[in-house]
């Protein structure tokens, strides 16, 4: 087995499948439902006293209560890693996820080096972030990070293989047997269903050689017009400030025990589902925004400024602003930024930095959207999202996308926290 990948192999930690397969242990991303406490209470009603991820996350809409939280969340990740869970060792997942509407996406589970990884505008690594990095966003979750035990990924990187050869042939045929298989699963609330299988040696030694194969020369000339680009193998999909708090807090590491000591240490690495960008099941969706603790009237006058003063050369583009039965598009004629949501980020974070009181939230989904802008001093942005085609193009030439540009599906499409790895 080759050792000398970015992405190889881990010491995946499981429950029993028996136990998995009750539906209660998989629990959605913590970055999920940011504006609705009741999804989370109706989640623990679901799980109760069951053996849960739920139990081992801290869901971001309680990011708040963090002290009180984590040392009851660090406990039972302690419980679970001495009582419950059982090593898979030197494992790679393949991932069978039917989505909430009916559609498959497939995955790999393993682990990456955090050396190979730069979440900084106009990074060079083979691990690149997709989106602006926000540095405040990144000590809160190194702190939740710094004293567990184990780690628990939500992050999806996306490799470009518009020809199928790095994933998909692992469920071509009978290429993945019954015997392979570590849990078969409902996932709960309406987030359809996992399977996953362990690979084998020789199964794990054709990914890496299928990776390695992207990113060469005739590669990168083939899909992006030029041989002599740094190499892009893996845009962070989703988890950015995860996978970069990760990231952190090796290098914090580092710092405290030196290079020579970390390069062996557990948290030198990070758990990760890698996913092709070009799955049929995979769709780009918009994150849109939510203005709370404004006034309707001033925001928009505010922006119908904004949208005056642009003199930029980029297309067209429209926000189409909500709040309670009133909605209003706004057009940018002349923007300067090429993303729609470039352009409404900007906006959104002078008004919020001029206007005390006033907070912005991340929202998918137009439902969801609808529901927050009908509240008292709410506002609502709707607007395009950008292709997924564009994104590899995207990063290479331009760096990292506005931060919340996209999202790789609905909320209840997001990756469920299943697996486990030590990082202590």
């Amino acid at each position: 087995m080759k050792q000398n990948h970015c992405f190889t192999p881990a010491d995946i930690l499981l429950p029993p499948e028996e136990e998995i397969n009750k539906g209660t242990w998989a629990a959605i991303a913590c970055d999920q439902f940011t504006s609705e406490p009741e999804y989370w209470a109706e989640a623990e009603t679901f799980v109760a006293d069951a053996p849960s991820t739920l139990h081992l996350m801290l869901p971001e809409v309680y990011l708040a209560e963090s002290a009180e939280r984590l040392p009851h969340i660090h406990a039972a990740m302690r419980e679970a890693a001495q009582s419950l869970l059982q090593c898979h060792e030197n494992s790679m997942i393949a991932l069978r996820r039917v989505q909430s509407d009916g559609r498959v996406r497939k995955g790999l589970i393993g682990k990456i080096d955090l050396e190979c990884y730069d979440y900084h505008k106009g990074a060079n690594a083979l691990i690149r972030a997709t989106e602006g990095t926000v540095l405040s966003r990144i000590p809160p979750r190194v702190a939740i990070r710094r004293d567990a035990p184990l780690e628990l990924p939500h992050v999806m990187l996306l490799i470009d293989d518009p020809d199928h050869t790095v994933i998909e042939p692992l469920f071509e045929g009978n290429a993945l047997s019954a015997a392979q298989r570590v849990y078969d699963c409902p996932l709960m609330l309406g987030g359809g269903h996992a399977t996953g299988y362990a690979l084998t040696e020789a199964q794990i030694d054709t990914v890496q050689d299928a990776l390695d194969r992207l990113v060469t020369p005739e590669a990168m000339h083939r899909r992006y017009g030029d041989a002599t680009l740094s190499p892009l193998l893996f845009a962070v999909g989703d988890g950015n400030h995860s996978l970069a708090s990760a990231k952190a807090t090796y290098e914090e590491i580092k710092t405290a025990i030196g290079a020579e000591a970390a390069a062996q240490h557990p948290a030198r690495w990070a758990l990760i589902e890698i996913v092709n960008l070009h799955d049929d099941a995979l769709s780009f969706e918009p994150i849109y925004r939510v203005l709370f603790g404004a006034d309707y009237s001033d925001v928009i006058a505010a922006l119908r400024t904004y949208a005056a003063a642009l003199n930029g050369s980029a297309e067209p583009q429209t926000v189409r602003c909500i709040h309670g039965n009133k909605a209003e598009d706004m057009a940018f004629a002349h923007p300067v930024q090429q993303l729609t949501v470039g352009t409404l980020q900007t906006f959104l974070d002078e008004y919020v930095q001029s206007h005390p009181g006033t907070e912005v939230d991340y929202i998918h989904g137009e439902d969801s959207l609808a529901a927050l802008a009908a509240r008292d001093g709410a506002i609502g942005f709707l607007f395009d999202g950008m292709e997924k085609g564009q994104l590899f193009r995207t990063v290479i030439y331009d760096g990292a996308l506005p931060r919340k540009t996209f999202s790789m599906g609905h909320a209840r499409d997001k990756r469920y926290y299943m697996e486990c790895r030590k990082i202590k």
